[in-house]
């Protein structure tokens, strides 16, 4: 008996995992010809009953899958890519995904999470590329992209297109300074270091302040915080580029007076008594864009659905990181050495709002913990990055004529993240309707318009150019 093609086409499927693919001819007749064998004395009433089993199967297989996944996702073109990260609290989504197997369940088992050394060994593994021994991507300080695609800080100003996919966290960074302090009461206001600053340098010492990489996240917070206290930071202190990891050692021999970095290395320097926070950088700004996942714009032009895919699981590992039930299982995750190599009491505290800053102030159940998924943490709002953007046109990274709008387009992919967040089944509510957060406020009170950025930056009074 000759079967239908349609019950040989569920038959062949259905054996391969309910995920029908087009194969060569070739392969497609050998395999007809082999189902037709295997099937040769089976009754019409077999039939029945093998049908209604197939389309249990596939159904079986279907609900198996991520809401909406199955209809809407096509299968990626590689089933790896190679991610780099730094030993961050905020590259958890990474790290999770990859600990709790979501790059397998969307069709990538092969992605590899690779610990980098500091943001320039990022940035460099980024212009080789995965093909050449380098990295496809990144958990990255969101201005670097930027930096990168316009050739700014790369070797022989050679620009590397890049993109920005998603936001990976709001908030919980820190400026920490050094236990020699403690008696200026510097804090939110740093206007209180500047006579000991003043006096270190009338002894003929450097004020060093630290910072993890030129125009990223952690320079513009620790420019922030110093200018709107009245310190230049390009003046009054010398800064310096130390990796996150690096940070306490450093601080701990005196190589520097204050530094800002991520978690965990605030609160380490805390239990270590080396220093002290002076103050989170979500209360510079609360609820702040800090690190991005990017991506080659050639690893994405060349694979479409892969970059969904990685979008997807790093977004449900989001949505984990974010429920405050997952804490301390985060924590024992993160802090393995293959992760971070840290304590989980490093890491604990923090990641639920509890701050210890180490000079007789404690604060515990607050707002400023660590932000993966809610009120549209993990959607890159261009908006923000037309923060950075003006930020470094701020302290002469950027020219001032730069067309801040052209370069956001050119690099934010948000589009991307939209088309990930509906084939994952992300809530409507969860999906930002514009682009734009619309106007940002500081801490002192200074108002970012999205839509006019030099405004902003007329109304500074310490930058570069002054």
């Amino acid at each position: 008996m000759a079967w239908p093609a349609a019950f040989l086409f569920l038959v062949e499927h259905a054996i391969d995992g309910a995920d029908p693919k087009p194969r060569p001819t070739e392969m497609t007749m050998t395999k007809r010809i082999k189902t037709q064998s295997a099937l040769k004395g089976v009754t019409r009433r077999d039939f029945l009953m093998m049908s209604a089993a197939t389309a249990a199967t596939l159904a079986a297989a279907r609900a198996l899958l991520p809401s909406g996944a199955y209809a809407a996702t096509a299968s990626p073109e590689v089933t790896g890519a190679k991610l780099g990260f730094i030993a961050l609290t905020d590259a958890a989504p990474l790290m999770i995904a990859k600990q709790k197997g979501l790059f397998e369940k969307f069709g990538m088992p092969d992605v590899e999470v690779l610990k980098q050394a500091s943001w320039g060994a990022t940035r460099d593994n980024l212009m080789l590329g995965g093909e050449a021994n380098g990295i496809d991507g990144a958990h990255i300080l969101t201005p670097m992209p930027y930096l990168m695609h316009t050739g700014k800080v790369t070797q022989n100003n050679q620009p590397m297109p890049m993109a920005i996919v998603a936001r990976l966290n709001y908030d919980c960074q820190a400026i920490s300074v050094a236990q020699e302090y403690a008696g200026t009461g510097v804090g939110l206001d740093a206007s209180k270091l500047k006579e000991a600053f003043a006096a270190k340098k009338a002894e003929g010492k450097e004020v060093k302040a630290a910072m993890t990489f030129p125009g990223g996240t952690h320079d513009l917070w620790l420019r922030y915080w110093l200018a709107a206290g009245g310190i230049d930071p390009d003046k009054d202190v010398s800064t310096i580029v130390v990796p996150p990891p690096q940070m306490v050692a450093n601080m701990k021999v005196g190589n520097m007076d204050v530094f800002c970095v991520g978690e965990p290395w605030n609160e380490q320097l805390v239990h270590q008594g080396v220093g002290f926070t002076a103050t989170t950088t979500g209360e510079l700004w609360k609820g702040h864009p800090e690190k991005a996942l990017g991506l080659r714009a050639a690893f994405i032009d060349k694979n479409p659905n892969a970059t969904k895919a990685i979008l997807m699981a790093v977004m449900e590992a989001q949505q984990w990181c974010e429920a405050m039930e997952n804490k301390d299982e985060m924590a024992a995750i993160i802090g393995k050495r293959q992760w971070m190599n840290v304590p989980t009491a490093d890491i604990i505290g923090r990641l639920k709002g509890d701050i210890n800053y180490g000079n007789d102030r404690v604060a515990t159940g607050t707002d400023l913990y660590m932000k993966f998924w809610k009120g549209g943490v993990s959607y890159p709002f261009k908006s923000h990055d037309s923060w950075f953007l003006a930020e470094n046109i701020r302290w002469g990274k950027f020219a001032a004529t730069t067309d801040i709008k052209a370069l956001v387009d050119q690099v934010n992919r948000e589009d991307l993240w939209r088309e990930a967040a509906k084939a994952l089944g992300v809530a409507a509510a969860d999906i930002p309707a514009s682009s734009s957060r619309g106007v940002e406020t500081f801490f002192d009170g200074k108002i970012f318009d999205p839509a006019n950025p030099s405004a902003y930056l007329d109304s500074l009074k310490i930058k570069a150019s002054a």
